[in-house]
């Protein structure tokens, strides 16, 4: 199976931080952990918040949780196109983060389950989209694919604190404290926000000034800054074949994830404990994992990454069939790792590179996700009806990560657009 090299065209002023001030260079790492904690904050919380702040039931908190999502589906594929034609990314994320703060306060108001249910659909959904803004900002503005990844890594990096820091702010403060912290988090968002818009504002200034005095008209306009110039590793079929690849890497990524408590203590017969510390143990291996993938897509084509990736995918799932022990579910989580970064670290880059419209893009592989948590469901009730029981889950998700991986053998070899 070949897969073909990425071409990329260098230009001075991305941010890889070449050429930025050392204030500067911190703040897109500042922005990504701000919104990766935002997520982190409120996506654990949000059922527990649900329940106990407004009496919400079981089937009640499920959906809720559908609205919210089909929420964000829709404003995943709305605000980034507004952004693409307005190449306005940062004011987007700048309204997503108000509406953070917005959501927070509403939440903590609400008296009723309806009216937290209006707050999440109307402002949780939109809101969610900000991350999604940050990556394609970074496209518009000439990023390397290592530079994406790196981000995504610091993303990554909030998730591993954010979840736990969540619980304890709740059980030490209640409930409605958590909502207090998201608010801060979407204050300092706002600020760094500001921040980077004030700092494109001065570099265009400062542009439109040399051209003034290279004896262009001061008066002229300056340009809007475009994309990195790059060849898509495949032509349009492809694009849709790499789509649907990526709805069963995902799937079978949300399965892992969702089924893993369930999984160790009625099947593997152990305490909850381990779960927690294989996913948690998981979450940190993805940072070295995203930091070392991003070294070779510099290297390599984003393809063959994402193969390796599902290859480490298959092997996981079927280790995962047949453990019986805490020190081998630990051991795995090595594969788990590096099957995230190749669909979490390559995969964003990617769609950037086959879409040219970075917020349509980025929208698009987002939504992967959403799609492939809705296809989880089924694979979790399918697998579980087999001989193999719970184990019948994992060895499913081998095999639909084998047909993800065949689809983008067939997506590489389709003639480029």
């Amino acid at each position: 199976m070949r897969f073909p090299r990425s071409e990329r065209v260098d230009r001075p002023g991305h941010p890889s931080g070449r050429t930025a001030t050392p204030g500067s260079r911190l703040l897109v790492p500042s922005s990504a952990l701000l919104w990766g904690l935002q997520l982190a904050f409120l996506s654990p919380a949000l059922a527990l918040i649900l329940t106990n702040l407004y009496g919400a039931s079981t089937a009640e908190v499920g959906l809720v949780l559908a609205l919210y999502n089909v929420s964000g589906f829709a404003a995943s594929l709305l605000l980034p196109g507004y952004a693409d034609r307005r190449h306005s990314y940062l004011t987007v994320m700048t309204v997503c983060a108000v509406l953070t703060l917005l959501l927070a306060g509403a939440l903590a108001l609400a008296t009723t389950l309806p009216a937290a249910t209006v707050a999440l659909v109307v402002l949780g959904g939109p809101a969610g989209v900000g991350s999604s803004l940050l990556f394609a900002h970074l496209r518009h503005s000439g990023a390397r694919t290592a530079d994406i990844v790196n981000t995504r890594a610091i993303v990554s990096v909030a998730w591993v604190a954010g979840p736990p820091l969540a619980t304890l702010i709740i059980g030490w403060f209640g409930d409605r404290a958590v909502l207090l912290a998201i608010a801060a988090v979407a204050v300092l968002n706002i600020a760094t926000t500001a921040a980077m818009i004030a700092q494109r504002s001065a570099a265009t200034r400062a542009a439109a000034a040399a051209t003034a005095a290279g004896g262009e008209p001061s008066t002229a306009t300056p340009p809007v800054e475009e994309s990195p110039v790059e060849e898509s590793p495949v032509g349009r079929t492809g694009v849709v074949l790499i789509m649907a690849a990526f709805v069963l890497l995902q799937a079978t990524n949300a399965t892992a994830m969702t089924i893993m408590t369930v999984y160790v203590t009625e099947t593997l017969r152990l305490p909850v404990v381990w779960a927690g510390a294989a996913l948690g143990v998981a979450a940190a291996l993805e940072v070295p994992a995203l930091l070392l993938i991003g070294r070779l897509s510099d290297r390599s084509s984003p393809l063959a990454l994402i193969a390796t990736g599902c290859l480490a995918g298959i092997a996981y799932y079927l280790g995962l069939a047949l453990v019986t022990g805490p020190i081998l579910l630990i051991g795995l989580q090595l594969l788990n790792a590096w099957c995230f970064a190749g669909i979490a670290g390559v995969g964003l880059p990617l769609f950037q590179q086959m879409i040219p419209r970075p917020g349509l893009s980025t929208g698009l592989y987002t939504n992967t996700r959403r799609i492939g948590a809705i296809v989880s469901g089924p694979i979790i009730a399918i697998g579980s009806l087999t001989a193999l029981g719970q184990r019948g889950i994992f060895v499913a998700s081998a095999a639909l990560t084998l047909v993800a991986l065949g689809i983008i053998g067939i997506a590489a070899r389709r003639p480029r657009a």
